[in-house]
Order: structure tokens, then C-alpha cells, then sequence
């Protein structure tokens, strides 16, 4: 069966969902992909989306990694296009309006009220990734360090995630 009408169907609709960035769409993005259409574990979605963060570029090029596990090259050019696609038009034009509402009586209170939105929507994704990834002391104690050294200092995110990586190499290796 031909998945990709399903995979662009899927991934537009995980487009509009991105409000406040691409992890407020990761609870309904595990939802699509590991519960309702298994294309992957959630552990195997856990993974992606970890090796996702090495990559440069958008935090959800993780949708790239699904398409081409579910139907090759071809899945992986129609994901990455109707998931990026769709937000890229909306921008473009809310962008547009938005200017010419510059004095509008109403754009800061819409701004306030999406705000929290935003902060909500991410949240909600991290607990949701959190679930799938702290699953041991071990990983909880690794999420907890980078936490405060995130907060604490002005440490490149980028040394953090090597870190990490070296780390579960070493602590990980046995276990697969």
C-alpha cells in the first residue's frame, strides 16, 4: 500500500500544530506516528528526534528521518515538504497582516494571549519526549545536569548534546 498520501496528510496537519516551535507538535506527532499508524516505536521516535538535534537546521527535520523510513528518498522529500510547506505560507502571510496591524488596539493582547500558548504547547511536548527517554535513573540524572547547566550557565547547547552522546555510548552500549 502506497503510505505517501497518508504521510503528507499526517505531516500538513502536524504543520499547523507548531505554534511556539516544532516541539508543540511532538505529543500529537508520537500520537500519528507510534499510536494510530506505527510507522515507529516510540522509542525508535525517541531516538530520531535525539539524533535530529545533532543536525543543524530546524529542531524537526526529525520528519525527514520518518518519510524515509516509511516510504524511502520519495517519503522523505513529501514529508519534509508538507510539514514545512503549509507554516512557511501561514508565516508569510500572518507576517504580512501583522505589519499592517501595527497600531491595531487588539495585536498586543493577541500577542499576550498566545504567548502562554506557546510556553503551554512546548511544554507539553517536552514532558511528552521526557516520557519516552527518562526511562532509568541513569538518563534522568543526565536530563537533570543539563538542565542546570543550561540554567546556570552560558553553555553552548552544542557541547551538551556531544556530551551526551559520548556518554551514552559508553553507558548505553551494552544494553542493544
Amino acid at each position: 500500500m502506497n503510505e505517501l498520501p497518508t504521510l503528507v496528510r499526517v505531516f500538513a496537519y502536524l504543520s499547523l500544530l507548531t505554534i511556539g516551535g516544532g516541539m508543540a507538535a511532538y505529543p500529537a506527532l508520537e500520537h500519528e506516528v507510534v499510536d494510530v499508524h506505527h510507522w515507529l516505536t516510540q522509542q525508535g521516535l525517541v531516538h530520531l528526534y535525539s539524533v535530529g538535534q545533532m543536525a543543524p537546521g530546524p529542531n524537526m527535520m526529525v520528519v525527514a528521518s520518518i518519510g524515509e523510513h516509511v516510504a524511502g528518498p520519495v517519503g522523505s522529500l513529501a514529508v519534509v515538504l508538507a510539514f514545512f510547506l503549509p507554516t512557511v505560507l501561514i508565516t508569510l502571510a500572518v507576517g504580512r497582516l501583522w505589519v499592517k496591524l501595527e497600531r491595531w488596539r487588539w495585536r498586543n493582547a493577541i500577542q499576550g494571549g498566545l504567548a502562554p500558548v506557546s510556553v503551554g504547547l512546548v511544554l507539553a511536548g517536552a514532558i511528552t519526549l521526557a516520557k519516552g527517554a527518562l526511562l532509568d535513573w541513569f538518563a534522568v540524572v543526565i536530563a537533570i545536569v543539563v538542565f542546570l547547566a543550561l540554567l546556570r550557565s552560558r553553555i553552548n547547547p552544542a557541547y551538551l548534546i556531544l556530551g551526551g552522546a559520548v556518554i551514552g555510548f559508553f553507558a548505553f552500549k551494552g544494553m542493544n
